[in-house]
């Protein structure tokens, strides 16, 4: 179960870290194209969600690598399956309901790393 928790944080890990960068670092009006939600929000909020969204994906894989305030993990996938609750009011607002399966499918992923983290399978 270890190892599968290892490839299930890596891959949110890689999800979010490349989301991350993208939303923090590009232009809102280039976002716009790939992100059509981006348009409800102002620059500062969607450079925010990035920057929120690649500090969660250092702290799921980081802390554990290090050893050091290992507890930052099972937080880090925390803080992401609350994102991806309001990822979905979102998209429900915008009626666009393949992104809210999406957000779905991330948010178990993300329950899941926090679940075996915080419980049987903590460092």
């Amino acid at each position: 179960m270890n190892v599968f928790l290892w490839v299930l944080q890596a891959l949110l890990a890689a999800m979010f870290g490349m989301a991350g960068v993208m939303k923090s670092t590009q232009p809102k009006e280039k976002l716009v194209k790939s992100l059509p939600w981006v348009e409800d929000f102002s620059a500062g909020t969607v450079r925010f969600i990035g920057a929120a969204e690649l500090a969660a994906a250092l702290g799921l894989i980081l802390p554990a690598v290090t050893g050091i305030a290992t507890v930052l993990t099972p937080l880090a996938a925390t803080g992401l399956a609350v994102v991806m609750v309001l990822a979905a009011f979102v998209h429900a607002r915008r009626k666009e309901p393949s992104a809210i399966a999406f957000n779905a499918i991330l948010f178990v992923v993300a329950a899941v790393v926090a679940w075996g983290r915080f419980g049987p399978y903590s460092f």
